[in-house]
């Protein structure tokens, strides 16, 4: 695996939720607030990493019922057109982001910015699909739940965005972390993305799956890939601080474990952490943890692995 002579790390903070719908009538997601909790940890500090500072989301907007397409449609679309700016012009400053949602949304602006400047590969470690459209579901409502969909061109104005339909190609995609009762994982087969269920990284070993996805991406015609995170793959006994735990995922070992087989090969060019909610995390006891474990997977050599809390083992 080529080892990355890492690039700078830059430190991008997106902090919407306008991709979720209302944990409880009248409140709003609480997402928005893990950059902020993330930063407490000192993760800018611990990451040696630049300031890439905020981009701000417009306003939430709770009202919705089936039939009315995508929640906070239009305002997703301008948000990720923004996200994409910054995002775009730190690549082209030979940085690497480090995008803290938010919600999986962040997810279209961030692609949005590989495909204006070519072909990219996604690898997707989610504890769910997120393949959500009207191919097999008789609505669509939070684009958390279909971001994996729009970015691969499946939906309305949010699947084509600047009418670059898809912003990534399904065989430039692989799954990760799944569970298998997965309702589309049948479908990602059918259309050709790769995937591999958490029982199976927990069966093979973070380490070698990484491996298997770095081999099932087509790096030859890539120009790079991007890595999403979204932490509802971590076990909901480990990691209850989501919209939608579920039992079944990884531990903070096998996810730092993973994450740094893929961040450490050269054509990695970005990462982003979604989903955790600092609202169901009084004590700020998760958020230590999670903090820790990024921080460990961007430790590529001993040395500087000693040097890491490894509190999230």
């Amino acid at each position: 695996m080529p080892i990355r002579a890492r690039p700078p790390i830059v430190l991008l903070d997106a902090p919407s939720n306008l991709g979720l719908r209302p944990p409880a009538p009248g409140a709003v997601p609480g997402v928005y607030k893990l950059a902020g909790a993330l930063r407490d940890q000192l993760l800018l500090e611990r990451l040696g990493a630049r300031e890439g500072g905020v981009v701000v989301p417009p306003r939430y907007q709770s009202q919705w019922q089936p039939g009315d397409g995508v929640r906070n449609e239009n305002a997703i679309e301008r948000y990720s057109e923004r996200l994409a700016d910054r995002v775009s012009a730190f690549i082209g400053h030979g940085l690497f982001p480090v995008v803290l949602g938010g919600d999986c949304s962040v997810l279209l602006g961030d692609m949005l910015a590989l495909r204006r400047r070519g072909r990219y590969g996604l690898v997707f470690i989610d504890g769910h699909s997120d393949f959500r459209h009207l191919g097999n579901a008789e609505f669509v409502g939070a684009a958390a739940g279909e971001d994996l969909a729009l970015v691969t061109g499946r939906g309305g104005a949010l699947a084509s965005l600047e009418k670059l339909r898809p912003l990534v190609r399904d065989e430039d995609v692989v799954v990760v972390g799944t569970r298998a009762d997965d309702s589309a994982l049948a479908e990602l087969g059918e259309v050709g993305i790769a995937a591999h269920p958490a029982e199976d990284v927990l069966r093979a070993g973070a380490a070698v799956t990484a491996q298997k996805v770095l081999n099932e991406l087509p790096l030859a015609d890539l120009d790079g890939f991007w890595v999403h995170c979204d932490v509802d793959v971590l076990d909901s006994a480990l990691m209850p601080a989501v919209d939608t735990p579920e039992p079944g995922g990884l531990d903070f070992g096998h996810l730092s474990d993973l994450l740094r087989g893929l961040l450490g090969d050269k054509r990695a060019v970005g990462l982003e952490i979604t989903i955790f909610d600092p609202d169901l995390d009084e004590t700020g006891e998760l958020a230590k943890r999670l903090a820790s474990c990024i921080c460990d997977a961007f430790a590529q050599d001993t040395s500087i692995r000693r040097e890491v809390d490894l509190g999230c083992r």
